[in-house]
């Protein structure tokens, strides 16, 4: 589809100064709300009570330091790798909390989603989903948000795993060629999304353009199942399933379009339905499956970290139970045990291990079986290894007489 220069100018511009004003006004009335409480008390109003005063005392119990403390903190660069892999990391914190600084780059680039259906897909360092952050709890982390000026669009970074407004997510916003730099701590163990989020109808078309990831705050002494047992495994996985909304014409072609944010009024109509034309995990049909198959070994263990950033979802491996669970992300839950299917909850991550016992090619799907099947949630995991006749062994073939 072919739009003239002026036409394109003018929607980049239009999709600025919206998503610059509802922002603005975001930010404006949290301002407003927090003078306000700072002149009737002398301080920021407090309204905690109950378990919303224990966790946040949990919170507040945490060393916290000065700007001259954290200075004086050692500081790593973590090098973000595509998915399903994840950055090197240990298991258990080596001494004190650290600086992780963390570089992303957004790319707005042509995305194939299948053999028919293409976008321009919105993404944080050139992959759907976005890299896996992996910190220890106690770390400070350190984002720098670049976007390049050959991008079309404004974006931002929300981390669900951050303590504070928007997640961050003011204090972030980027105009091509712009970079900024934001730190937040973190304070709780587990796993959670993270996404751009400009303001209003941007919000939900940056997501579901690929926009989104996942950050893993591992507990400092590592994983444990809640019942003072330790947890250790071999391999990290991370699996982001993705919803798309690929507009078709009157022929019942999918369209194709050549800028970020020129098929915002087509994209939208059609998410408004709430009926994604894809459903896939690692921003393709058939991306972890074939020579993008995970792999392991009999006898390894591997943490699966799963992320939607907007949809419910159901992650389940054909031929195996997980051996914990925390379905909703958090470490600080009692893990669950031999649990078949998992729901992660829309704008959240879940974390699964599971020993692998048996070789042979494993699905591991979305199991809303119409998502899987026909809309493209469906990954591999082929493990290596020797057969166990214990555990399955075909006593009759079905063309045996």
């Amino acid at each position: 589809m072919e739009h003239n220069n002026d036409k394109t100018m003018d929607r980049r511009s239009f999709l600025r100064g919206t998503t610059l004003a509802s922002t603005g006004a975001a930010l404006g009335a949290m301002t407003m709300a927090g003078t306000a409480g700072a002149a009737n008390t002398g301080t920021p109003a407090n309204t905690e009570s109950g378990y919303d005063q224990i966790a946040s005392a949990e919170i507040k119990s945490k060393p916290s330091l000065s700007e001259a403390e954290i200075a004086k903190l050692p500081r790593v660069k973590q090098k973000l790798v595509a998915p399903p892999f994840a950055p090197e990391h240990d298991h258990v914190a080596k001494g004190g909390p650290k600086v992780v600084e963390v570089t992303i780059t957004i790319e707005e680039k042509p995305w194939q989603i299948d053999d028919e259906a293409e976008t321009i897909a919105l993404t944080f360092h050139g992959s759907v989903p976005g890299p896996l952050i992996v910190v220890h709890e106690g770390d400070y982390v350190e984002v720098t948000l670049e976007n390049p000026e050959s991008n079309g669009m404004e974006h931002n970074v929300d981390f669900h795993s951050a303590t504070g407004a928007l997640g961050g997510g003011g204090l972030t916003h980027v105009l091509p060629g712009e970079t900024a730099i934001m730190r937040w701590k973190a304070t709780k163990p587990g796993a959670f999304v993270y996404h751009c989020a400009p303001g209003g109808s941007m919000i939900p078309y940056h997501v579901i353009k690929g926009m989104n990831g996942a950050v893993v705050v591992l507990p400092r002494d590592g994983l444990t199942d809640g019942r003072g047992k330790a947890i250790t495994y071999d391999k990290m996985y991370y699996i982001g399933e993705q919803d798309f909304y690929v507009p078709k014409d009157e022929n019942g072609e999918y369209m194709k379009f050549t800028e970020a944010g020129e098929d915002f009024s087509e994209v939208m109509d059609l998410a408004r339905g709430l009926i994604p034309t894809h459903e896939v995990f690692n921003g393709k049909v058939g991306a972890l499956t074939g020579d993008g198959a995970m792999k392991a070994k009999v006898g390894e263990k591997v943490l699966f970290i799963h992320s939607q950033a907007n949809r419910d979802c159901r992650p389940h491996l054909i031929g195996g139970h997980w051996n914990y669970s925390w379905e909703a992300g958090s470490f600080d839950d009692i893990a669950g045990r031999g649990h078949e299917t998992a729901i992660i909850r829309g704008g959240s991550a879940g974390v699964f291990h599971y020993e692998f016992l048996q070789p042979g090619v494993y699905a591991y799907v979305n199991h809303n079986l119409i998502e899987a099947t026909e809309l493209g949630a469906v990954a591999h995991m082929v493990v290596e290894g020797e057969w166990d006749d214990d555990l399955m062994k075909q006593i009759k073939k079905g063309d045996e007489s």
